[in-house]
């Protein structure tokens, strides 16, 4: 119990520094991606606040994972803090751990849970698909018979990809951007599902309410 409120204490204090380190990756990874005519210290920098961002990934989950008791039932039950921290594609997914963090403290949530959890799965495709979007831009704009030529080619292959549709009209050809198009299949299936099925739940439930009762 002492090492749960060390922990929960811990996650109390770094909610906003790795909300605000999330939003800093994001725009720098962006700008180093997509101005690579720009003065070369913009990169240095752009790179700099990339690295120290993933140290503090790095620094909050070695801090959590030292002071659970059970260390290999911290890393069990938090996978995707772990994965976070490898993969820099999911790092913006913690603005909305932090989104919903400002909820709790200002006390009850306003929207109701389905809403929130549509919600919470747009934003996160919004977030995965515009790193993803840069990832691959970045490995594919160079490659030799590549499709993916400009920006904005791949963000209408992130967007096909997401929502499950996958044109085939633009398709990653470098060994990263498949990787990349492999998660992006997956989260697109989980965001997908966990939409349509709280929107399925929110319906029912209004249905139900409006259903006359049994005499």
């Amino acid at each position: 119990m002492r090492d749960d409120s060390r922990t929960k204490a811990w996650e109390r204090r770094s909610e906003l520094p790795l909300g605000v380190a999330s939003l800093l990756f994001l725009g720098a990874y962006a700008v180093h991606v997509l101005g690579p005519g720009l003065p070369t210290w913009v990169h240095v920098v752009c790179l700099t606040v990339i690295c120290a961002a993933w140290a503090l990934f790095v620094a909050d989950f070695l801090v959590r994972w030292g002071a659970a008791g059970r260390r290999l039932a911290f890393v069990r039950r938090h996978w995707l803090d772990a994965v976070v921290v490898v993969l820099p594609l999911l790092r913006p997914l913690r603005v909305v751990r932090f989104y919903e963090a400002v909820q709790r403290r200002n006390g009850r949530p306003r929207l109701s849970l389905h809403v929130r959890v549509m919600l919470y799965a747009g934003l996160s495709a919004v977030l995965l698909g515009f790193a993803a979007s840069l990832t691959v831009y970045q490995h594919e704009r160079t490659a030799p018979h590549a499709t993916i030529h400009t920006f904005g080619d791949s963000v209408w292959w992130a967007c096909s990809t997401l929502s499950t549709v996958g044109y085939g009209d633009v398709a990653p050809v470098t060994v990263v951007g498949r990787l990349v198009a492999v998660g992006l299949m997956a989260c697109g299936l989980a965001l997908l599902g966990a939409v349509t099925g709280s929107f399925s739940s929110w319906l029912v439930e209004v249905f139900t309410r409006e259903e006359p009762p049994e005499s």
